[in-house]
């Protein structure tokens, strides 16, 4: 199925066009043709996103309360003197004045008005969001699956240095020797300071074609290293895949983003296809952590196992906000076993995924109780390149159970090992202890099968 981010419950005629910029988040979006009036699209724009990401961090911000003119539509005589206009929010205006007039510091109008719309749509969930333009703009990146700058994964450690995770491979930074593990000191002449990991990966950022010198400190080397960078369009890496002993595959999916599909499935026939090896005889398939992203994207995931039938449903408020998304035919894997991974973390189109396959009987789930995340967010485009996520939908597995604040239990528990490094970049998977233990359950149900027919005969 071809992947998209969920679009917004309005005919998509009537929007504005989207705002110029980069992109954004995790979270799972819904796409709709200029002109449909069908609720149950197969072809689907990416203009607009609905997310099904789990969004970390607290919403700050004071709700705010709509005041209606009750004497709106009462007969009111004329005083002879002159009355100022009655307020549609008299609450508010009449707090936003005590504010401008008495706080301690000087507060504009125009924070006073972003405050109460973020706090506004705080209030509501905790998955609906107003994006600032900065904010929108990464989430765009998120989705799209791609951005222009130097192609590294870091992260923030402990003592606030930041660290590269990973170089991306082909990236300018693969390219030119940055390592995993090395210690970023300088980007752009500016020194990184620690606990500044959004400011560092901004100034890693830019158009195609300039160039941004970094400076890291790697383990072993007397003196820092230098590194003159051109950026160029770099693709987000959202799969990664490798053969397991006994002709097993182990696929990872970070989150769901547009490019998710096509890497998906490239990594299945390159596992199926590796020279002097039989076909797979089942796979592992890990979405720990994976928070979810584009909706179109964790459906195709779950239909390159399935033949036919419902993988969501979803039921909003409008027409557009409800749907339902069915599997076509095609199993990549001919039938072979899959086990699923997940844990506390899987959430969203991740929980889509899971769900879908379990219900259909394609799919064990091992590891731990997931998030419990069964929303779809909407991304709505607003003016100056701000934007609204807003829930416009819940959704539903195949079975019509709501996973939300619930989650799905896996089939067979397993405890993540305290303090247990996993699905690191460049690590070998046979080495995790939860992915052996998913191995080693394929090959005893594969034996299982072989016993059977052995008795049968």
């Amino acid at each position: 199925m071809p992947g998209t981010a969920p679009g917004a419950n309005v005919n998509q005629a009537t929007l504005p066009a989207p705002p110029r910029g980069l992109a954004r988040d995790q979270a799972i979006a819904r796409g709709y043709t200029a002109g449909s009036d069908h609720h149950r699209p197969t072809h689907l724009t990416r203009r607009i996103h609905t997310l099904l990401a789990v969004v970390v961090g607290a919403a700050l911000g004071a709700g705010y309360m709509h005041v209606r003119d009750l004497g709106a539509n009462r007969h009111v005589s004329v005083p002879s003197e002159p009355v100022r206009a009655r307020s549609e929010h008299p609450l508010l205006d009449e707090v936003a004045e005590h504010v401008q007039r008495e706080y301690v510091d000087p507060v504009s109008r125009g924070q006073l008005e972003q405050a109460a719309v973020e706090g506004m749509v705080a209030s509501l969930d905790p998955h609906s969001e107003f994006l600032d333009a900065a904010a929108y703009d990464e989430m765009r990146v998120s989705t799209a699956g791609t951005y222009t700058g130097v192609g590294i994964e870091v992260s923030e450690q402990e003592g606030g240095r930041i660290v590269v995770v990973a170089p991306i491979e082909g990236s300018p930074a693969d390219r030119a020797g940055v390592r995993t593990g090395d210690v970023l000191l300088e980007v752009g002449g500016r020194a990184v300071a620690p606990g500044s990991l959004d400011e560092t990966i901004a100034r890693m950022r830019g158009f195609e074609g300039s160039r941004v010198d970094i400076v890291i400190d790697r383990a072993g080397e007397p003196e820092p290293l230098h590194f003159d960078l051109e950026r160029s369009e770099v693709h987000l890496r959202t799969v990664r895949a490798e053969r397991l002993p006994g002709d097993y595959g182990y696929v990872r999916v970070s989150h769901f983003s547009d490019s998710t599909p096509g890497d998906f499935d490239g990594a299945i026939l390159t596992l199926q296809a590796t020279p002097g090896a039989a076909p797979l005889r089942g796979l592992v398939l890990d979405l720990r952590d994976n928070p979810g992203g584009v909706l179109e994207s964790a459906v195709s995931v779950a239909d390159s196992f399935l033949e036919g039938g419902m993988i969501v449903r979803a039921d909003g408020r409008t027409p557009d906000a409800s749907f339902e998304m069915d599997a076509t035919p095609g199993d990549l894997l001919h039938g072979a076993p899959v086990v699923v991974l997940v844990d506390a973390g899987s959430a969203s189109g991740a929980e889509i995924v899971a769900g879908a396959l379990r219900d259909h009987g394609r799919a064990t789930l091992m590891g731990e109780r997931t998030y419990g995340k069964g929303s779809v967010q909407t991304v709505m485009p607003l003016r100056d390149g701000e934007a609204l996520k807003l829930t416009t939908s819940r959704y539903f597995t195949p079975s019509g159970r709501s996973i939300q604040e619930r989650g799905l239990e896996p089939d067979v528990r397993i405890t993540a090992q305290a303090g247990a490094a996993r699905h690191v970049y460049g690590r070998d998977a046979a080495t995790d202890p939860e992915v052996r233990s998913a191995l080693q359950y394929l090959r005893d149900r594969s034996l299982d099968k072989h016993v059977a027919l052995a008795t049968r005969r």
